[in-house]
């Protein structure tokens, strides 16, 4: 039997792992090794057929609070010269378009929290994961930094009513997006209150609204991350 297919996780926070994506990712194919960034060391190389950089509340390049960020941001890069698939979410996603040439900025526009809607752009019907998706999927949002431009060359996906950058591609194999496609109603329920308190948002609400429209997030997600671990095995 051959290796299997693996894809490095980089988790920034103790209650930020890959959630369903795992079991999703799973299904398709892919085994999951996550690393905890904040407690573990990273690996010095990228020995892995994928790379995943999951969320948290730090900008891609505070190393002074976060200083596994620095050895994440070379993951990547080591990642997009070697065209290895990448998957981004929030933090991963703006690390993402921050390494490509984009810009991202703390505490901008206007925070989304819990369920949003998102409208796909036109790039995304040629995209190898967003093509023939619902055209107005909700996704889980939990951020106050945003994208602020995209990379030159990169595609633009999807964007929501607050945050226009909220999916992209780099290239052939790399995404990044802005909101938690392997977050579910269950996780929301456990976020730090006061948090939310401080924007003026009510946790329980956020959570009726997830638990009202998870079950159609999950299938489109859900597809997304079957498509992206389909990928990975035909890059291997």
């Amino acid at each position: 039997m051959g290796r299997a297919v693996t894809a490095l996780v980089v988790q920034n926070t103790a209650h930020g792992g890959p959630g369903r994506w795992g079991d999703w990712l799973a299904e398709g194919g892919v085994r999951l090794e996550v690393v905890r960034g904040d407690t573990q060391a990273l690996p010095a190389r990228l020995e892995h057929d994928a790379l995943i950089v999951l969320g948290g509340g730090y900008m891609p390049d505070d190393d002074e609070r976060a200083p596994w960020l620095a050895e994440t941001r070379a993951l990547m890069s080591r990642a997009l010269d070697r065209n290895t698939p990448v998957f981004g979410i929030c933090l991963g996603g703006q690390m993402l378009a921050q390494l490509a040439g984009g810009t991202v900025e703390a505490e901008y526009g206007e925070p989304e929290f819990g369920s949003t809607a998102l409208t796909l752009l036109p790039d995304a019907a040629e995209d190898p994961l967003f093509a023939g998706l619902p055209t107005r999927p909700t996704a889980v949002e939990n951020h106050v930094d945003a994208i602020v431009r995209l990379p030159a060359k990169a595609r633009w996906l999807a964007r929501s009513e607050r945050c226009p950058y909220q999916a992209f591609r780099v290239g052939d194999a790399a995404w990044g997006v802005q909101f938690h496609p392997e977050t579910g109603p269950d996780r929301i329920a456990r976020w730090p209150a006061g948090r939310l308190e401080r924007y003026g948002v009510d946790r329980a609400r956020l959570h009726r609204d997830a638990l009202r429209d998870d079950a159609a997030a999950a299938r489109v997600w859900r597809e997304v991350a079957l498509r992206f671990a389909a990928l990975v095995r035909d890059h291997r």
